[in-house]
């Protein structure tokens, strides 16, 4: 398995099953193996999903009354048809493999396009991390490229942004000194496989009195139970590595309003930026 997730283009079609519905902790388990094994698991039985997720047997029967089926068979039966070679939703399978891996990424972004139809929600997010000073931004292995990306522009608007890219016991230690530096809020991105150093940070966050925003692959992905505000942006898995397109573009949302939420400050600090760059001399253009 390479450092990405094994989420197909058909487990999309699976996740609205789980729109709107308030989960449990185990449900959001139970949910997030489905997602992760959506064509297979539509031909499990609950015992072997129950195995699958580490839960028990009853709680998989609960978990399919709770999305409103009379039982697993029902929720079993829903899963096939989602899951079907015929499903709808699914991206072209016209083009090579190279272009069909570039045709999911469109459906991706086509799908990022749909949650922000909800531009109060990325408001929110962009106030909370605003007034975070310092702001902390966390990834891990596969994350830490658009943690770094991210804080690369976000340090042009924001007074403090802290890079927390590597993992061991310093790690706790960043988190507690910047929550005494007066942080509030922690900005994540968690993509699978999701190390465990990373949800154990957000533990470590949230016990430091941080409010953890999550930029990660799925709803029902691990950081789910760990952040309370969870921002999905799927990954692409038709390559060897996977595709960070839509996490990267949800970066950027991200990022934009931050700077729509203090925008004398923003305005202030780029021209700042300008001014010291022509001073020196930094671009040729």
């Amino acid at each position: 398995m390479n450092e990405g997730g094994t989420v197909g283009a058909s487990a999309d079609r699976v996740l609205d099953l789980f729109q709107g519905v308030r989960l449990t902790p185990t449900q959001r388990r139970i949910a997030h193996s489905l997602v992760q094994h959506a064509a297979a698991a539509a031909y499990l039985s609950a015992a072997e999903v129950a195995e699958l997720a580490g839960v028990s047997q009853p709680s998989v029967t609960r978990f399919a009354v709770a999305l409103g089926h009379d039982g697993y068979p029902a929720l079993r039966r829903r899963l096939r048809e989602l899951t079907g070679p015929a499903g709808a939703g699914e991206p072209s399978g016209g083009g090579n493999e190279l272009q069909r891996a570039v045709g999911t990424e469109v459906a991706n972004l086509e799908r990022l396009a749909g949650e922000l139809a909800d531009t109060d929600r990325i408001a929110a997010v962009g106030k909370l991390l605003a007034a975070s000073r310092p702001l902390p931004v966390l990834g891990l292995r596969a994350a830490a490229p658009l943690a770094a990306y991210f804080a690369f522009f976000a340090a042009k608007v924001h007074p403090d942004v802290r890079v927390l890219d590597d993992g061991g016991s310093l790690l706790a230690d960043r988190l507690e000194q910047a929550a005494a530096a007066g942080a509030t809020a922690l900005l994540a991105f968690v993509l699978p496989r999701y190390p465990r150093e990373t949800l154990d940070a957000l533990a470590e966050a949230r016990a430091a009195g941080l409010t953890v925003v999550a930029i990660t692959d799925s709803p029902v992905s691990p950081a789910a139970e760990h952040a309370e505000v969870v921002l999905p942006a799927a990954v692409g898995t038709d390559l060897v590595f996977d595709l960070h397109t839509a996490p990267m573009t949800l970066a950027m949302v991200v990022l934009q309003a931050i700077c729509d939420a203090a925008p004398a400050e923003t305005q202030r600090r780029l021209e700042a930026f300008e001014s010291s760059a022509a001073r020196r001399q930094l671009f040729l253009g």
